[in-house]
């Protein structure tokens, strides 16, 4: 059995324990992104529906479900009333699970009609802030020493490139590594250069733990964080959310999955 069937088994056997509909399953994560290493686990992400009953209560319940099945294996879902209001607040990870290269379900129009709504509900300054906040906390942690967690690169120059997508484009940065890197870095540069390298010895499964600080990405990191920290400060907030559409598509979205 492939790890992709592994994983549509999990999934199936969550609808039946816990009687809901999964109307999309993706990869979130490293492989998403286009960075998985040898040994990568899988980080299965989803959005389910349960039967209308469960929504005519006057008590508040649990709306994510939570299956750490191996060291390897991830899956953690949210209930469709609980993704809709984070997408109303232009939430990136559910942003980013929408545009995911690896979607292991999609039996319901869920996903595609959320994804109509995106440019509707996309808020520039809160998405760069959510990129903003991690790349810092990630290059605090594993980059400022003179010997670094070389691996770490990836989870501070993703966000960095993200928020230079944002303000580039205004519009949700793309999930794959290659696609920020080949747009945003010069091509033929030094920074461009290392940056290849360090994604060809990652994918390669190279070992990758401590080595010197890499001066180009360090001086490009230090740069652009401490500039997004003074432009997130007058970028525009959310558009309408576009509450009473949103309100209608999971009424439509309750009753595509239970007809």
């Amino acid at each position: 059995m492939s790890q992709q069937q592994r994983i549509l088994a999990q999934l199936r056997q969550i609808e039946q324990e816990e009687q809901v509909r999964i109307l999309y399953a993706c990869e979130s994560g490293s492989r998403a992104w286009g960075f998985p290493s040898k040994d990568s686990d899988y980080d299965v992400r989803f959005i389910y529906v349960r039967p209308v009953e469960w929504y005519l209560s006057i008590f508040e319940k649990k709306d994510v479900i939570e299956r750490p099945i191996s060291e390897l294996l991830d899956i953690n879902g949210w209930d469709l009333k609980k993704a809709l209001n984070l997408f109303r607040k232009s939430n990136p990870p559910l942003l980013e699970w929408l545009q995911s290269p690896i979607v292991y379900m999609e039996d319901y129009s869920a996903a595609k009609q959320i994804r109509k709504l995106s440019s509707l509900t996309f808020s520039p300054k809160s998405c760069m802030y959510h990129y903003l906040h991690m790349a810092e906390g990630n290059y605090r942690e594993y980059l400022r020493g003179e010997q670094v967690k070389i691996k770490k690169y990836f989870y501070v120059l993703r966000p960095v490139l993200a928020c230079e997508w944002i303000e580039k484009y205004g519009t949700m940065p793309p999930i794959e590594f290659t696609a920020l890197t080949d747009d945003l870095l010069p091509a033929g540069s030094e920074l461009k250069e290392a940056v290849d390298s360090l994604l060809a010895r990652k994918k390669s499964g190279d070992e990758m733990d401590y080595e010197p600080q890499i001066g180009w990405i360090n001086a490009f990191l230090d740069e652009k964080i401490q500039y997004y920290k003074e432009a997130v400060k007058g970028m525009s907030s959310s558009a309408d959310g576009q509450d009473r559409q949103l309100d209608e598509l999971f009424r439509t979205l309750l009753k595509e999955a239970w007809r």
